[in-house]
C-alpha cells in the first residue's frame, strides 16, 4: 500500500512537524524555572520554528499534501494549525485558490487587487505598500482574525457567515466544500485545545512568549511574500515572481528559493523546481527578471534589486496575464 503521495522525503517535514509540537509543550513546561536567557533563547527558537513551518513546512503542504490518505492528511493540517496559530486549510484556501490565481496583481479599476495578499493593494500610485505596513500591519490584521476565531465557541469554530473569502474560495462540488470547511473547523478546534494545553502548562509563557511569537513570526513571513515579489511584473507569469538561486538556502528549505518557478508550476512537488527550472529556462532566461542573490527573507540586503514593475508602467501598458491550465485548475 502506498503511503507517501509524492515522495517518502516529505518524512523528513513530518518529523520536524511532531519536534516542534514537542519543543512548545517543552518551552511552556520549562517556563517556570527558565532563566532569563533560556526565557529569550527560547523565544527566539519559537519565532524560528513558526516562521519556518509557515514558509516552508504548511506552505509546501497545502501545494502537495504528504499523503495518499486523506485521512491522514486531515490529521498533519490540524497538527500543523497548532503550530503556525492558524488553520492550514483556510490557508491552503487564500493561498493556492486566491494568491496562485492572481499572482500578486496590481490594483484594477475599482482600486483593489484580486489577490487578497498582494503587495499592491495599500500602495499608492501604482507602488508596493511599503515592507513596515505590509509586514507589521498585515501580521496584526492576521492575529486580530485569528482571535475571533479562537473564541468563536458559539459556532464551534466553524467558519462563519461574515468570513466571505473561505466560502467564495471553497470549491463548489458540494462534497468536497463540505470536506473542506469541515477541515478548516477541525484545524481550528486542534489550536484551541492546543492553546488549553498551553495555557494549563503555564498561561505566563502562552501570553508573554506565545502571543507575540506568534505575532512576529506573520511579520516575518509578510516580509518574506513582500520580497518574493517586490520589483517583479505581475503581468506575465515569467515575471511575476522573484528567486534565489543559493544551494545552502534551497538544501535547508526545500528549494523554496525557486519562487518563480513554483509560480509556473505551483502543483509541482518541492524536490522538481530545479527540473522545473531547466524546462522553462529558454523562457526565462530571455526576458527582464529579478533574481535576488539574497533569500526573500533578507530581501531588503539586496539595495540594487530592479523595479522592473515601474519600467513596465512606463514602456506600455500591461500585457493582458498569462494563464496556464494548471492555475486555472487551482480554484476549483
Amino acid at each position: 500500500m502506498k503511503v507517501w503521495k509524492n515522495s517518502p522525503l516529505d518524512a523528513v517535514m513530518l518529523g520536524l512537524s511532531l519536534v516542534q509540537t514537542a519543543v512548545m509543550v517543552w518551552l511552556a513546561a520549562s517556563w517556570e524555572h527558565a532563566s532569563i536567557l533560556q526565557r529569550v533563547g527560547g523565544f527566539g527558537l519559537l519565532v524560528f520554528m513558526m516562521t519556518y513551518n509557515i514558509i516552508i513546512i504548511s506552505h509546501l503542504f497545502t501545494h502537495t499534501p504528504w499523503f495518499e490518505s486523506r485521512w491522514l492528511n486531515g490529521l498533519v493540517s490540524m497538527l500543523n494549525s497548532l503550530n503556525i496559530g492558524q488553520s492550514v486549510q483556510a490557508y491552503q484556501l487564500t493561498h493556492v485558490r486566491n494568491h496562485h490565481r492572481y499572482n500578486n496583481d496590481r490594483k484594477a479599476a475599482d482600486g483593489h487587487t484580486r489577490d487578497k495578499s498582494s503587495t499592491f493593494e495599500d500602495g499608492q500610485g501604482g507602488e508596493h505598500d511599503s515592507v513596515w505596513h505590509y509586514a507589521f500591519g498585515g501580521a496584526l490584521h492576521t492575529v486580530l482574525g485569528t482571535a475571533r476565531n479562537t473564541v468563536a465557541v458559539w459556532r464551534l469554530w466553524g467558519v462563519g457567515p461574515q468570513e466571505s473569502a473561505l466560502h467564495e474560495l471553497a470549491t463548489k462540488d458540494p462534497v468536497r466544500r463540505a470536506r473542506e470547511l469541515r477541515q478548516v473547523r477541525l484545524d481550528r478546534v486542534a489550536h484551541v485545545v492546543g492553546l488549553g494545553v498551553f495555557l494549563a502548562l503555564s498561561w505566563q509563557w502562552t501570553l508573554v512568549c506565545y502571543v507575540p511569537a506568534f505575532y512576529l513570526a506573520l511579520a516575518f513571513v509578510n516580509v518574506q511574500n513582500y520580497y518574493e515579489h517586490y520589483g517583479a511584473v505581475p503581468e506575465s507569469r515569467y515575471t511575476d515572481s522573484v528567486s534565489h538561486y543559493g544551494r545552502l538556502y534551497n538544501l535547508l528549505t526545500f528549494n523554496d528559493g525557486y519562487h518563480q518557478e513554483h509560480h509556473l508550476r505551483p502543483q509541482t512537488h518541492w524536490s522538481r523546481m530545479p527540473v522545473v527550472r531547466r524546462e522553462h529556462g529558454s523562457a526565462l532566461d530571455s526576458v527582464d527578471r529579478v533574481v535576488s542573490p539574497v533569500p526573500a527573507i533578507v530581501g531588503f540586503l539586496y539595495r540594487s534589486r530592479p523595479l522592473l514593475y515601474r519600467k513596465a508602467t512606463a514602456d506600455a501598458p500591461p500585457p493582458p496575464p498569462e494563464e496556464s491550465s494548471e492555475r486555472n485548475l487551482l480554484v476549483g
